[in-house]
């Protein structure tokens, strides 16, 4: 979900520049996480643990219309690893069932270990996701991920759409 049809680090890099009065751009994370260039270092995730923040995040340019066109073909499955934010639970549920209310409930999933899913495929932004999953893993591009070659790579829906709808 995150960094592939919920765009979180826009909203992680306004609140982190407002609160600590910082200027750091998309550019300066360029193979880089936010809480490797944050003054506050890794307490920069403490706006995960606010139960609320998942619940604005604004769509992903296209992704909507795509997974709904990836429906007719797939079965379509919404992961995100959950488990390290519960709080987070119920706004990423809200989310999803509103921007994104053609999935079934039941294809839903919160999880830790992305491993546990045997799927075809797995679209995500972050590698490690990869590390157990049995399927082809394809990485969503964020700028943390922008140096890594060891998968296939999609920059954007549009990407996604030619790769899976020719």
């Amino acid at each position: 979900m995150d960094g592939v049809i919920a765009d979180h680090l826009n909203k992680h890099l306004t609140l982190y520049n407002r609160d600590y009065e910082d200027q750091l751009t998309f550019a300066d994370l360029q193979g880089k996480k936010l809480r490797e260039m944050a003054k506050c270092g890794i307490a920069v995730q403490k706006y995960y643990q606010d139960p609320t923040f998942f619940r604005d995040l604004v769509v992903m340019e296209g992704s909507q219309s795509v997974v709904k066109q990836l429906q007719e073909n797939y079965e379509i499955f919404i992961a995100t690893a959950a488990m390290e934010f519960p709080l987070s639970f119920q706004a990423k549920y809200e989310w999803l069932t509103e921007h994104f209310d053609s999935i079934p409930k039941s294809n839903i999933v919160f999880c830790g270990d992305k491993g546990i899913l045997h799927a075809d495929y797995l679209i995500d932004d972050n590698s490690y996701n990869f590390k157990n999953f049995k399927g082809k893993g394809i990485l969503f591009t964020s700028p943390h991920n922008v140096y890594e070659t060891e998968y296939a790579r999609v920059n954007n829906w549009q990407e996604v759409a030619a790769m899976f709808l020719g």
